[in-house]
């Protein structure tokens, strides 16, 4: 009997344990976007874990280190993750070239949208693209602008709507009138994780002075990608 006792507490405690592992929460990946204008840390969410794991395969491999910030539009956004902006001579236009295969999209709307500082994946546009699939290895960072009425939030939700961008959420709405962002691209691109520290780096890099086709003048180079550990 007491074998038996002792046997059936052993199974308690380990069913315990499972239990306990079932329910624990896995951490957000932290990340580092080393640049020539300062560093931006950034955490990726749990809740899009194709593009998560995509994002740490090329911090890994440093697929996307010595890379530009190739196109970046003051109050709308920085993009990079072009591997063809490696090296490029001043004034080659960018934005064609990717690492791997595009990326299913994992669109989380309302809980993930795109506030002020969100992680997104860059897409071909839906004439090419219709099933609105990410770039392998394209990313943008938002800055966006501030909505001080839902007039002018709608309104600019009514210019988009044609293009099947989702009804701005009541719980986001707060988010844009103080904060800012970019609700156009709600339910159309992947947000796949924000800035938790250097959002005055993507500041300083969307104000820099651009060309014709919105590449820096002087180039905005990402250093390297590298896991936080």
């Amino acid at each position: 009997m007491k074998k038996l006792a002792s046997l059936l507490m052993a199974v308690l405690a380990l069913a315990m344990v499972n239990a306990g592992c079932a329910t624990k929460t896995v951490a957000e990946p932290e990340l580092t976007i080393s640049t020539n204008k300062g560093d931006i840390v950034v955490k990726l969410y749990n809740e899009t874990p194709i593009h998560r794991d995509n994002f740490l395969r090329l911090a890994e491999t440093g697929a996307l280190d010595s890379t530009l910030f190739h196109r970046v539009i003051k109050d709308f956004m920085i993009q990079g993750g072009d591997p063809d902006s490696r090296g490029a001579a001043p004034g080659v236009f960018l934005g064609e070239g990717e690492v791997g295969e595009p990326l299913p999209a994992e669109f989380r709307y309302p809980k993930l949208f795109h506030k002020r500082g969100v992680l997104a994946a860059a897409r071909e546009g839906d004439d090419v693209n219709p099933e609105r699939k990410s770039s392998g290895s394209q990313f943008y960072i938002v800055w966006g602008k501030t909505f001080e009425t839902d007039s002018l939030l709608d309104a600019r939700y009514e210019q988009t709507k044609r293009m099947g961008t989702a009804p701005i959420a009541d719980e986001v709405r707060e988010a844009y009138r103080t904060l800012g962002g970019t609700p156009h691209l709600d339910g159309i691109y992947t947000v796949f994780g924000e800035v938790v520290s250097g959002l005055e780096v993507v500041d300083s890099i969307q104000n820099v002075a651009t060309d014709e086709n919105d590449r820096p003048i002087e180039d905005v180079v990402v250093t390297s990608i590298k896991i936080n550990k």
